[in-house]
């Protein structure tokens, strides 16, 4: 076995990270995984999470939590309603949505980031995970590598991978090449207790989500676990939007200005959002990895997820694509067909990169038409409505 006797360490516990752990503990492979945040219990930004059935649900399965999955999934969360900015309908699924249909490659169940990195968690051997580790460098060292930490601990491991997302430290190791900016920004914005404190939009949303289209600029909207509501304005912007418009993201009454001020078109029924949000607005520019990008693969280190092939969230891919790659890098690195760790990640990183690049490619071309004029159009018709 490739991995017999050797020590491999994860940087980053996101989905991707946590089920390559997983997946490669049911092999019997020493594994830790250096993560970041202070503890388990450390809040998960971002949206739920829908996954597909040929990828991160399938790496679901080959890591035996199904059924754990099946337990914490949100029923439902998956429903659209798609709105223009006077916040006027056009598309509805809540009468017809299908709670539960798995098996159906159509059927993409939404689960939260928090319950689902619940489940990976506690699916791991103790102490597999090394809380509080920000790591900081690297250096060869005998046939692997010495990895430094912020907290001034240092560890050796014979292999790394690398999963610490969009702005990896450990990616320029491998390759110089960088993500490019797509022209998007998406403002950032989650309200504790929705159904207190925007009973309006949360009445309306019902569980699911909302996509609101308008003149190049969107709101999309999702309900997370736990009754807190997760949105975006979403919109397009100059590459250097977030150094040089004068917002204080903390302050909610100058944001909601500022809104008025740029979505003038939309109605004042979204005002609740911006007015009831419980943390600072937080800026996503866009970004994505070229479509062509290659490197030569390296003998005892590789990347997976955010940090191989960041791409925009249009297609709802990204965190599948990183779970498929756990997946399939766990079937390389634990395959008796090679002689070398080498020419597994080899291997393993042609399939990633062409499958990635595909992935991509559909949530450039969504993102574009979701930021059009014609969004509203465009995206129903997607939806079955002429």
């Amino acid at each position: 076995m490739l991995l017999e006797n050797k020590q491999v360490a994860i940087i980053g516990g996101g989905p991707g990270g946590l089920t390559l752990a997983r997946l490669l503990q049911l092999q019997n492979i020493n594994v830790k995984v250096y993560e970041r945040d202070l503890n388990k219990d450390a809040r998960v930004q971002g949206s739920p999470l829908d996954l597909h059935e040929g990828s991160g649900l399938a790496a679901i399965h080959k890591a035996h939590l199904f059924q754990e999955f099946k337990n914490n999934f949100l029923p439902g969360a998956d429903k659209t309603l798609i709105l223009n900015e006077k916040a006027e309908m056009f598309f509805s699924d809540h009468e017809t949505n299908v709670h539960e249909d798995f098996g159906n490659e159509y059927f993409r169940p939404e689960i939260d980031r928090g319950a689902l990195r619940k489940i990976l968690l506690e699916s791991l051997r103790p102490e597999t995970v090394i809380w509080n580790s920000h790591f900081v460098s690297m250096k060869a060292q005998n046939e692997g590598w010495l990895l430094y930490f912020k907290e001034g601990n240092s560890v050796y491991a014979d292999i790394v991978i690398a999963s610490d997302g969009a702005n990896s430290k450990i990616r320029p190791y491998i390759t110089d090449i960088k993500a490019f900016y797509t022209g998007i920004l998406m403002l950032e914005g989650t309200i504790y207790e929705s159904e207190k404190n925007a009973p309006n939009i949360t009445s309306l949303i019902d569980g699911g989500k909302i996509m609101a289209f308008g003149d190049n600029q969107n709101i999309l909207l999702g309900q997370k676990g736990g009754g807190d509501l997760g949105f975006y304005l979403s919109f397009k912007a100059d590459k250097n939007w977030t150094s040089t418009n004068g917002l204080d993201y903390a302050d909610k009454a100058q944001i909601l200005e500022w809104f008025k001020s740029e979505y003038p078109e939309w109605s004042s029924k979204w005002y609740e959002l911006l007015e009831n949000v419980s943390t600072s607005f937080i800026p996503r520019p866009i970004y994505c990895m070229p479509l062509d990008q290659t490197w030569k693969a390296l003998p005892n280190l590789t990347m997976i997820g955010d940090a191989a092939h960041v791409m925009p969230p249009f297609a709802g891919e990204g965190a599948n694509m990183a779970m498929l790659d756990a997946l399939e890098l766990s079937e390389y690195l634990t395959s008796d067909k090679y002689k070398t760790v080498q020419e597994a990640i080899s291997d393993f990183e042609i399939i990633m990169r062409e499958r990635a690049s595909k992935a991509a490619m559909e949530s450039l071309e969504n993102g574009e038409k979701m930021h059009s004029k014609e969004a509203l159009k465009t995206m129903l018709t997607f939806f079955g409505r002429p």
